[in-house]
């Protein structure tokens, strides 16, 4: 991932386990040095040392252990394995006896990898016997949207972001429909899809049962 306005923040996600890169476009001089910085109070993380092209690591609270590596010819960063603790702002520092510092900036998420969603048929006193009541399901999930789907329509949906909690969305069917469920977990760069089979759900008996008083 690179841009060229030293203005602009970039935006980049990532899956959990996978590798980023981040680098500018800029030729890189002999007599550059580079510096990379993590967080809102720009913590030291690694530099690449003018005309010796040295790098330097600093990992302070092990979160990025054998993760960090900086080109020594682009001065790019790449962090592998990542983890979602490794979300955050990233800077890039180039300082030049010749010009002034430029500083460039990436926004990094790691987004975790999602679960299969799960169904369960719920009871009630109340409830009809041509129709079925269904919940769809997520545990610990976060920067996410659940949603129910008939064939291609949205049905509903439910977001969160921020901390991880269980998302849960009802849906209410007839017993002898014919149509095509799914409930699907999304966020900006992966889904998880699974498949409604109301013949096994709704005619068999469910998983939990739930009373109303």
């Amino acid at each position: 991932m690179q841009f060229a306005d030293s203005d602009a923040v970039k935006s980049v996600s990532v899956m959990e386990g996978d590798s980023v890169s981040l680098q500018t476009n800029t030729e890189l001089q002999t007599e550059d040095q580079i510096t990379w910085a993590f967080g809102p109070s720009a913590v030291f993380l690694a530099q690449l040392q003018k005309e010796t092209r040295i790098v330097i690591t600093h990992d302070p609270d092990g979160r990025f252990r054998n993760r960090l590596k900086v080109n020594n010819q682009t001065g790019s960063l790449t962090i592998t394995n990542t983890r979602t603790t490794h979300s955050g702002l990233y800077q890039i520092i180039t300082s030049s006896s010749r010009s002034r510092n430029t500083t460039y900036k990436f926004n990094v998420t790691v987004f975790a990898s999602l679960p299969v969603p799960v169904f369960r048929r719920i009871f009630s006193s109340s409830s009809s016997q041509q129709n079925c009541s269904l919940v769809c399901s997520a545990v610990n999930v976060s920067h996410v949207t659940l949603s129910w789907y008939k064939g291609n329509s949205l049905l509903s949906s439910i977001s969160v972001s921020g901390l991880s909690i269980s998302l849960s969305l009802p849906l209410e069917v007839e017993n002898q429909d014919k149509n095509t469920y799914s409930c699907v977990l999304n966020n900006p760069i992966s889904n998880q899809t699974q498949h409604l089979d109301i013949t096994q759900l709704c005619t068999l008996s469910a998983v939990v049962v739930l009373l109303k008083l």
